[in-house]
């Protein structure tokens, strides 16, 4: 490649792909490599059977905003199962709520004495 047909490295060229998108560039992880990624990114590979038209939704979807339909895939379990652990939280934080103030007399404090009324 001569000079003249050098991209100059600016993050436009990188985003718009002009630089870094060359298969002849890419070469494939080691496997230790591959495994340093999965445990720094706290991921795991697993193997699950999905219906093939909620793939195709997915591949779909991340076209439409221009990601993979994995990525995806997981930031949608992900979401959901934060939202579930919420759920269950409060849950279980409203449950023990309640059961507190059942078994809990009311405390001296905050019981209120009615005091006699003044004679007019």
């Amino acid at each position: 490649m001569s000079e003249k047909e050098k991209i100059p490295s600016t993050d436009e060229a990188w985003e718009s792909e002009q630089l870094g998108a060359d298969a002849k560039q890419a070469r494939l992880a080691s496997q230790e490599t591959a495994k340093q990624v999965d445990e720094s990114l706290g991921l795991q590979m697993i193997s699950i059977r999905l219906d093939k038209d909620l793939i195709e939704s997915f591949k779909i979807i991340a076209a439409f905003h221009g990601i993979g339909y994995q990525p995806l895939m997981r930031d949608a379990l992900k979401r959901f199962a934060e939202g579930e652990m919420k759920a269950i939280v409060a849950g279980m934080v409203e449950s023990q709520r309640k059961e507190g103030s059942r078994e809990q007399p009311p405390s001296k404090e905050g019981q209120r004495k009615e005091k006699p009324a003044k004679a007019a």
